[in-house]
């Protein structure tokens, strides 16, 4: 059997832009990414601390060092500039893999960075 179990997680960061007229995605600091085991194209789940809103899109790679955090196109409407999210992708694995597996998670500092 499989499960889903939380692989990474980037943990309050502040959205830096909303770009609405962007196609779909989140943008995120290569750092934060390298840092959480996250990769261009990965799938992820966003939850906004301010509004409650939880929802699915995928990684782009940002600016190094920038600290980044853009969520683009329909995702814009689901925060503001300033709310504090949290990013996390997850991965199906054995059940007895999952047992033992560590995720990987980060706690930014102010300004997103490390």
């Amino acid at each position: 059997m499989e499960i889903e179990v939380l692989k990474s997680k980037i943990h309050c960061v502040k959205v830096t832009q909303a770009n609405l007229n962007y196609m779909g995605s989140i943008t995120i600091d290569e750092d934060l990414m390298d840092a959480s085991n996250m990769i261009a194209g990965e799938k992820v789940q966003i939850v906004d601390n301010n509004n409650g809103e939880r929802f699915e899109t995928y990684i782009i790679k940002g600016n190094r060092g920038s600290g980044c955090i853009c969520l683009n196109g329909a995702a814009a409407r689901k925060v503001q500039i300033g709310d504090t999210v949290i990013i996390m992708s997850f991965a199906r694995m054995d059940f007895e893999e999952a047992k033992t597996f560590k995720p990987t998670v980060i706690f930014p500092k102010e300004g997103n960075l490390l």
